[in-house]
């Protein structure tokens, strides 16, 4: 890759913040404002966040991911804020925010499923451990199914009518977790004998925060179009995601102030306990709700969440200093 291709790449990952939040604005606009963008971006969506993804895992030190000692505390700790106090802070959110019958189901399903895909970008960007992240999210995809429909009953009642199937699930993790994997992985054993496959690794470490932009422009220039139809009725919904993000990026801190020793595992505890499951989550809600606000209601979150994690990217290294950096290199 070029200097001069080098130096825009150092300069965009020191200036994630505003990059990002200026190519989610780039996005809205363009999903807005061009005829057919929306569509055509949508059908990108996908692809996008598989090549990011491969990307990402290809800086990411893949032959320690079953070897790793010491994440047991992390792993308790992830599971235990994801499934535990999570569901506690969805359950307090429902009482103090009266969400319309609408879109109360769609909202408690997004806040209550943690991402297993681009959760592990964000926290590489802000210096987390994102491998161990990485390791654990088979389990984090497991107990959500098994559990999301235990909270959703306790905090709903019987109007917790939606079935969750696995389906949905499983297709994410082969397609978002397993096949870029797979995609880095081999790459990296290629990189070992092949000076082709060895400049492509190289480029790959260059490439990746453009790649994120045109992702997240991807994403919001697709997801707008279905949030603008209900935009005045989604205020609570966005007051309840904002909400849920401030009180979780303190939990996380706070949690992992005491529990854990390492900089990067506390970093990444906060990312978990932020970021939901929504483009996971995204087809159980349509499959009952079609293109109707409880679908704009999960768009939203996920147009939400991506503003809080280009701010999180600067904020968390400046609240969680690095004692003992993760082994994301």
């Amino acid at each position: 890759m070029s200097t001069g291709a080098a130096a825009v790449s150092e300069w965009l990952t020191r200036h994630t913040a505003p990059a990002c939040l200026g190519a989610i604005v780039i996005g809205v606009l363009l999903g807005r404002l061009v005829p057919g963008a929306g569509e055509a971006a949508s059908v990108l969506v996908t692809p996008a966040l598989v090549v990011l993804l491969a990307t990402t895992f290809t800086e990411i030190p893949l032959e320690r991911l079953t070897g790793m000692r010491g994440g047991g505390r992390f792993a308790v700790t992830v599971l235990v804020l994801n499934f535990v106090l999570v569901p506690l802070v969805v359950a307090g959110l429902h009482w103090a925010i009266p969400l319309p019958s609408t879109i109360v189901v769609a909202v408690l399903i997004v806040l209550l499923a943690p991402c297993i895909d681009y959760v592990i970008v964000f926290t590489g960007l802000a210096g987390g451990a994102s491998a161990r992240l990485l390791a654990l999210t088979p389990v984090l995809m497991v107990v959500q199914i098994v559990l999301l429909p235990v909270w959703l009953r306790l905090i709903l009642g019987e109007r917790a009518t939606v079935l969750i199937t696995p389906g949905p699930f499983l297709a994410a993790l082969v397609t978002f977790i397993v096949v870029p994997l797979l995609a880095a992985l081999v790459l990296r054993l290629l990189a070992r004998r092949s000076a082709g496959a060895r400049r492509t690794l190289s480029v790959s470490e260059h490439v990746m925060m453009p790649v994120m932009l045109l992702t997240l422009i991807v994403i919001a220039a697709a997801e707008v179009r279905t949030v603008l139809p209900y935009l005045p009725d989604l205020g609570p919904a966005v007051l309840a995601c904002v909400l849920f993000a401030a009180v979780m990026v303190g939990l996380g801190w706070a949690i992992g102030r005491v529990v854990l020793a390492d900089g990067g595992e506390r970093r990444a505890l906060v990312f978990t306990g932020v970021t939901r499951n929504s483009l996971v989550v995204l087809p159980l809600v349509r499959a009952v709700d079609r293109e109707g606000p409880g679908t704009a209601a999960v768009v939203t979150q996920t147009l939400v969440e991506l503003v809080v994690m280009a701010v999180l990217v600067w904020l968390v290294p400046r609240m969680v200093s690095s004692t003992a950096m993760s082994e994301n290199r």
